[in-house]
């Protein structure tokens, strides 16, 4: 299976890995790839400078290729895409993620069970 990790997962999997739901690191560990967008890198850069999250946008950055994992850039298709789905969420890191996710495809992995009237792609944890 070919992951991409949403914000919540990927940083928890740095900064706090007791809040990762049970079996969510076997579950990357056995992935076949893993992926990192470039959205959880800006959602956290704002939350952080809002006072909403702690952390550092440059060290998640660094993390992505030190941990194994491959960094997914935002594309105009995945931006594009955005427009076209139902508004099941407003979050709009969330819906870029969704998009990036069925466009490529990869199984977004999250907390968020919100996201998962969108595809079978993905996997609530």
């Amino acid at each position: 299976m070919r992951l991409l990790l949403d914000t919540h997962i990927f940083y928890w999997s740095l900064y706090n890995r007791s809040r990762l739901p049970k079996g969510t690191l076997e579950t990357i560990l056995g992935a076949e790839a893993v992926f990192v967008s470039a959205v959880s890198i800006w959602e956290t850069a704002i939350k952080v400078r809002l006072g909403k999250m702690k952390g550092d946008p440059a060290r998640l950055a660094d993390y992505i290729p030190e941990s194994g994992f491959k960094e997914l850039p935002v594309w105009s298709r995945h931006a594009k895409l955005v427009a076209t789905l139902p508004m099941h969420h407003t979050d709009p890191f969330d819906r870029l993620l969704i998009a990036q996710a069925m466009s490529e495809p990869l199984h977004l992995l999250t907390v968020d069970v919100l996201l998962k009237p969108y595809s079978d792609l993905v996997v609530c944890v």
